[in-house]
């Protein structure tokens, strides 16, 4: 049985980019800026995928749970509304400081969704 002899990118010659000493910074702070390594990053980058960052990923999860306690407040203010027995000792005090409690969390999911949206740059 003769054996394959599959090319791979390790017994593939490398192609070799000339940069300035700021340019290289700057390509890997942005590899570093995805989680990849600046050779995965740059063969992406050259086979025209799209690279998404890390934080990317953080954010979402940063929605996520941003989300579940918008959910949580929710809940509670439903309680309420449906005079519910277990919100019988809630006071117009505490529904206040709940509906501040839910605007507060909105306006976090808002930043969070602009930060997602409108990232800032480093230039």
């Amino acid at each position: 049985m003769e054996k394959e002899n599959k090319a791979t990118r390790k017994c593939s010659p490398p192609i070799k980019v000339y940069c300035l000493p700021e340019e290289r910074s700057q390509i890997e702070a942005s590899a570093k800026g995805t989680g990849l390594s600046l050779s995965t990053y740059l063969l992406n980058v050259g086979m025209g995928y799209r690279v998404r960052g890390i934080l990317d990923h953080k954010r979402v999860e940063e929605l996520a749970r941003i989300n579940g306690d918008l959910g949580r407040l929710g809940g509670l203010l439903k309680l309420w509304l449906t005079d519910d027995p277990r919100t019988a000792r809630f006071g117009e005090s505490t529904i206040r400081a709940l509906l501040s409690k839910i605007e507060g969390t909105q306006d976090e999911m808002h930043e969070a969704m602009r930060a997602v949206v409108m990232p800032k740059t480093d230039r």
